[in-house]
């Protein structure tokens, strides 16, 4: 991942949906029960029980945060009395050295928590920050860069709000969320007889409730009449160039919606928005980024307390 602010420094203020909490405290105690299924006991050992300690979130690069309810949820389940502050607001840039996030209380608590808040946090960030290296590359035009499903499974929810926070938007949540005809459906749907197409599509169409959605993915000009003919709310370009991206939003003209997917990098994804597609869906988001460089530096107050020897 590149240094980004640069380019994100006139990120603007975003108004972001707040995280679920009973959704955070479920992955949290999923994430405690596999890191300390039987308590801290490197902690317990060596840090008298009464020990408080102050500690900063500090970014050792720069980027874009997510990920504050998180790191607050992690330390108050290990301390319940924990004070934690947010420094920087999720959604906005912070460059190295800045300090994120503040937390007091025990010490025990705080270092048990430390992992798992950095693992979410810097996951989340990274993303973030990703997303936003992608929608300022086409901020000048009419497109969305969003999300898709892969995202690291039990973790998707936090995926998709850190994909909000770098100005992206996301696609559908979950299998549940939408019906989407990729290539696979298609060839099960028609036995492989593109002439079947429109009809197949029309019963699929005449099936669903008006409240859910229907895209379909094409991946040739050929397929893009027929799947319009149905009735479809958007339709998806798959691996399409940018020649025939160009060649198939004419012959949608505003008909449905237009995605374009395959293929879009860093490099691609401003020729690409350019086309006059309404959405532009990345993998890249979630699936393979590299987590942010983010610590924990910490000071422990002993006043009060058993002396250590």
């Amino acid at each position: 991942m590149n240094a980004v602010v640069p380019v994100l420094k006139e990120t603007p203020t975003r108004t972001l949906s707040q995280l679920p909490r009973a959704a955070v405290e479920e992955i949290l105690q999923r994430a405690f029960a596999e890191d300390a299924p039987y308590g801290d006991v490197t902690s317990q050992v060596l840090l008298p029980a009464d020990a408080r300690a102050t500690a900063w979130l500090v970014a050792r690069e720069p980027g874009i945060f997510s990920g504050g309810e998180v790191f607050r949820a992690a330390m108050v389940m290990q301390d319940p009395d924990a004070r934690v502050e947010q420094l920087v607001a999720d959604g906005a840039t912070f460059k190295a050295g800045d300090r994120l996030m503040n937390v007091t209380g025990l010490a025990r608590a705080v270092l048990t928590g430390e992992r798992i808040a950095l693992n979410l946090t810097q996951r989340m960030s990274a993303i973030a920050t990703q997303t936003a290296e992608y929608a300022a590359l086409i901020a000048d035009t009419g497109a969305r860069v969003t999300d898709t499903r892969k995202t690291t499974p039990g973790l998707r929810i936090l995926e998709r709000y850190a994909v909000r926070c770098g100005g992206g938007h996301n696609h559908r949540f979950s299998l549940s969320d939408a019906v989407l005809a990729k290539d696979n459906h298609l060839a099960v749907l028609t036995g492989g007889d593109h002439g079947k197409l429109t009809a197949a599509l029309a019963g699929v169409r005449a099936q669903l409730p008006h409240t859910v959605h229907f895209e379909v993915e094409v991946d040739s000009i050929e397929q893009i009449e027929p799947v319009l003919a149905a009735g479809v709310d958007t339709i998806m370009l798959d691996n399409f160039s940018n020649a025939e991206l160009v060649q198939g939003v004419a012959l949608v003209n505003g008909r449905a919606l237009v995605e374009a997917s395959g293929n879009v990098n860093l490099s691609t994804i401003a020729g690409i928005a350019r086309t006059g597609v309404d959405i532009i869906s990345v993998g890249a988001l979630t699936h393979s980024v590299r987590a942010l460089d983010l610590g924990l530096d910490i000071a422990v107050d002993l006043q009060g307390s058993v002396e250590l020897p």
